[in-house]
């Protein structure tokens, strides 16, 4: 077991939530927890999935599963359930606190023309460098 694998309490706990196999045939050479080791681990690390280590199973093992349950939605069952467990144990605190220091606009945010607004200093009543009409072109009296 790896440092980061799951526990053999936290694996009897998540069992228990996992979908059940419904093709019978062989068995597998790799067990669902090899195979939820080695997402994690990549989930972990954020090594691309072709360097998840062999004792996880191929690499296409695990993406192949990662993927399905993406798709089919059990990733996000399997967390409501486990939040739901946690909740009704009151280890979760659901306190929201928003820190102003990290809120920032994007580089690009600030200098953006406004409608209205020049930018440029003109004395008041003076028309613009360019004639916008015919009555403003120079001689047009």
């Amino acid at each position: 077991m790896g440092r980061g694998d799951l526990t053999n309490g936290q694996w009897a706990q998540l069992e228990s939530l996992l979908p059940r196999g419904i093709k019978p045939g062989r068995p597998q050479v790799w067990t669902r927890r090899q195979l939820i080791d080695g997402i994690r681990w990549r989930t972990r690390t954020g090594a691309p999935w072709r360097d998840v280590p062999e004792r996880y199973g191929p690499w296409d093992r695990v993406y192949d599963l990662f993927r399905r349950w993406q798709r089919d939605g059990t990733w996000a069952r399997i967390l409501t359930q486990l939040q739901a467990q946690a909740d009704a144990k009151g280890l979760i605190t659901w306190d929201v606190n928003v820190d102003s220091t990290v809120c920032r606009a994007h580089q690009h945010a600030g200098g953006a023309a406004k409608r209205g607004i020049s930018r440029r200093n003109r004395p008041a009543g003076s028309s613009s460098s360019r004639p916008t009409t015919a009555s403003d072109a120079p001689g047009a009296d």
